[in-house]
This record gives structure tokens, sequence and C-alpha cells, in this order.
């Protein structure tokens, strides 16, 4: 085995010999973050941990057709990439089955009632509450490429290569949709910031 070999791509490959334990290890490490990035594009907790598994057990289940092309994490955000992208379709053909009050069981179903603590909150955090949900909101409205995009180059730390890989395009594509990612984001935020918080200040 290369001694460069990237390390998750090492468990992966013990995974595909039936190793559990290293499935397990990638399980642990990665579940956060693929939740975390499922949970952009479909916002529900629940359905974004419902898929997150779903990412996993495909994992498990293309061990035997793993090959060291790439970067572990390069092959996993491809999986979850693709299985969201699914998820979109199959909600815009079928748009009333991702509805909870569509459903006839939950009719009778309370209304939560959830304090309101902005009040019992210093200034600094309620003005960080409101400047998160904003980020949001400016992220939600961004076509899923770019949210993408922008989210695994920002937050996942990964290259332009590697995104390309996971976007299925070219690296001059994925430069572009970062640019225009962070250029809409500077625009509908800039009423509340008063620093360039989304200009890169590192090259990849």
């Amino acid at each position: 085995m290369a001694a460069n070999l990237d390390p998750d791509a090492a468990l992966m490959l013990r995974v595909k010999q039936g190793d559990m334990a290293a499935f397990e290890e990638l399980v642990e490490k990665y579940k956060q973050p693929v939740m975390n990035l499922l949970f952009r594009t479909l916002p529900d907790a629940t359905e974004a941990e419902d898929l997150a598994q779903h990412v996993f057990l495909q994992v498990f289940k293309s061990a035997h057709r793993y090959r060291v092309s790439a970067k572990f994490s390069t092959w996993l955000y491809t999986i979850a990439r693709n299985l969201c992208l699914n998820e979109i379709r199959r909600r815009s053909r079928h748009p009333a089955d991702s509805l909870d009050a569509t459903h006839p069981e939950n009719e009778d179903q309370p209304v939560r009632q959830y304090e309101d603590t902005k009040n019992a909150l210093p200034p600094d955090l309620v003005l960080r509450d409101e400047l998160t949900h904003k980020i949001e909101e400016a992220l939600a409205s961004l076509p899923e490429n770019q949210r993408t995009a922008i989210l695994l180059f920002r937050e996942d730390e990964m290259s332009y290569e590697e995104i390309a890989k996971i976007l299925g395009c070219s690296l001059s594509a994925t430069k572009s949709l970062i640019h225009r990612g962070r250029e809409t984001l500077k625009l509908k935020l800039k009423p509340y910031l008063r620093t360039g918080v989304w200009q890169e200040t590192k090259s990849r």
C-alpha cells in the first residue's frame, strides 16, 4: 500500500475486505458533515438524517466496486449529492410526499409551542443569530450546484479539483460556480455585513 494513500481510502479498502470496524470509523467521521450538506438542500433534520443513512448504506453496498481513484471524501460526497438530487427529483414528481401537513395522521397532532428566548439573550447573540439565519436564507436561495460548490469549498475545505469531480463538471465551470455564488451571497448579505465575509483570501 502506498505510503501517501489517503487514510480514509485505506479504511475503505479495509471495508472492501469486510472490515466492519473500518466502516464504523468512516461513518463516525463523516456522518455529521454529510448530514450538514444534505440539510442545506433538504432543510428537515429528520429527512437529512434518513438520507444520510441511505448514503452510508450505498457506500457499504458499493464497497466491492471501490477503486482508489480520488480521495475517499470526494467519492463519498458524490454519492451524497447524487442521492440528494434523486430525492429532489422525486419530490418534484410527488410533492405531497414530502409535506407532513398533507398526511391525515398528522391533522390532529398539536402544534408545538416554542419559548421565545430572544429576549433572554444578550444583544450581540441576538444579532449573531439573526445574521446566521440570513446567511442560511441566502445559501438556500442559490441554485443547487452553486450552493453545494460553496459549502464544499468553504466548510469542507475541498479543492476546486475535488469539487469538480463531485459536481461532474469542468474545473473552470466549478470556479465560475463558486465565484457567482459568492457574488450573489455578498449582494444578498450586504445590508447585514460590513466585511467581505465571503471573500476568498487564499488560493487552492
